[in-house]
């Protein structure tokens, strides 16, 4: 495992702050390009929510040299895939094409990142907001339990914090785009200086520094961004709410709040979901989907951000069963483990899964450089594999109790999905 996970790679900052991180792999006929951006809907705040997912729209809109559309059809003829995503903490943009092809896509990337100012104009803008808008319709408003997740956190957390909103924005704020405040916002935080390149794959490393220096040198860099500084904050009571919707079947969503990203607690928690909900042997989907047979589904999951963390919960009842009887049981089995706590075979069993996945997962030269990507940008190491998944070796049973008990125990926010009458 640990040559598997032990990754050679080069680092080195440009001097406009870039941070360049080169993994290379010989054995693969093509060549990864991935940048993020650290930035997300926490760097928004409450009356302007939206700015970050609109640029996982407006980059791909055309920039001074690339034409509307251009950066699709180059990737695209050359043989290669595309895409974007937007986080609550951070916004990525990558390709994969032909190992031949990385100086296309090493000029589109910073075609986009230092001059698309120049070709953001007031008709991009309006239709872009027309299809963030219609997006929002189509996948929350008008969608079954589509407000769910926003519903839960915008309750889970004060009006005020960055991780109240939702990363596509509230509908008011996104109707209220203008051209001003998208170009200050792309002025702060799409600068060389708050972003990681990650070049993975088949090249030459002389070649890509050499390219990197070409197209990304120039860019002169940003002002630098204050830190984002939230006071910690625990809900200070239990909070249900119920929800009357165009659903076929109720719906039961639990959030707690917990670790953030790599805390101590962190990887504990992840063994605690996958003890609950990970497999058809764990605890809930066994005693609520195969035993009484009240839940069609059953997931949880820790969800842990930079500022803070979640533990989540869905289960969505059948026909003829409520979310009563699926909370009963859930809480039930929450307290015998922690009264009775887990087995050696369990913390085994979800021990080995976890890596067994992850390993699996770095199999695609895609989810490996974006790995690497993530370590680079929220711990500054990129080969932060091994620590990565040694932070599950040393964890026992006795951890997963004190966890569960930790965090599982305080007051938490429940959101019930119910069919109109």
């Amino acid at each position: 495992m640990k040559n598997i996970l032990d990754i050679k790679h080069q680092k080195y900052i440009l001097d406009n702050g870039l941070q360049v991180i080169l993994y290379q792999d010989k054995s693969l006929p093509t060549v990864a390009v991935n940048i993020w951006y650290k930035v997300g809907s926490a760097n928004e705040r409450a009356g302007k929510t939206g700015f970050a997912h609109l640029f996982e729209h407006m980059m791909f809109q055309g920039s001074e040299n690339v034409e509307k559309e251009m950066h699709f059809k180059y990737i695209q003829e050359a043989g290669g895939n595309l895409n974007g995503s937007t986080s609550i903490d951070r916004t990525n943009y990558f390709e994969t094409v032909p190992s031949d092809h990385l100086e296309m896509a090493l000029w589109l990337e910073a075609d986009r990142m230092g001059f698309l100012l120049p070709s953001l104009t007031q008709e991009k803008l309006d239709n872009q907001k027309d299809v963030v808008m219609n997006e929002r319709r189509q996948r929350y408003d008008n969608q079954p339990y589509g407000t769910a997740w926003e519903t839960l956190f915008n309750t889970l957390y004060p009006k005020d914090h960055p991780y109240s909103w939702p990363t596509i924005g509230w509908m008011e704020d996104i109707e209220k785009f203008n051209l001003n405040d998208v170009s200050e916002f792309f002025k702060k935080y799409y600068a060389p200086n708050n972003a990681s390149l990650v070049i993975g794959g088949n090249f030459e490393t002389e070649n890509a520094k050499n390219l990197v220096d070409k197209y990304f040198g120039s860019i002169p860099k940003g002002n630098g961004l204050d830190k984002i500084d939230v006071p910690e904050f625990l809900l200070p009571k239990t909070i249900s709410n119920k929800v009357e919707d165009n659903v076929q079947l109720p719906r039961i969503y639990i959030g707690w709040h917990s670790a953030k990203f790599f805390h101590e607690d962190d990887a504990k928690l992840d063994i605690l979901s996958d003890i609950l909900s990970g497999s058809k042997n764990s605890r809930l989907y066994k005693k609520l989907v195969f035993d009484t047979q009240i839940a069609q589904d059953v997931s949880c999951f820790q969800y842990s951000g930079l500022i803070d963390g979640s533990f989540l919960l869905v289960a969505t009842a059948k026909q003829e069963n409520t979310v009563e009887e699926i909370k009963k049981i859930v809480f039930d089995e929450i307290s015998n483990l922690i009264t009775n706590g887990i087995s050696t075979k369990e913390l085994d069993r979800s021990k080995n899964s976890l890596k067994s996945s992850f390993i699996y997962s770095l199999q695609n030269l895609d989810s490996m450089v974006n790995q690497i990507n993530n370590y680079n940008c929220y711990l500054d190491e990129p080969n932060s594999f091994l620590a990565d998944i040694n932070r599950y070796n040393t964890i026992t049973e006795e951890d997963i109790v004190k966890t569960a008990k930790k965090y599982l125990e305080q007051n938490f926010v429940e959101l019930q999905f119910v069919p109109k009458d």
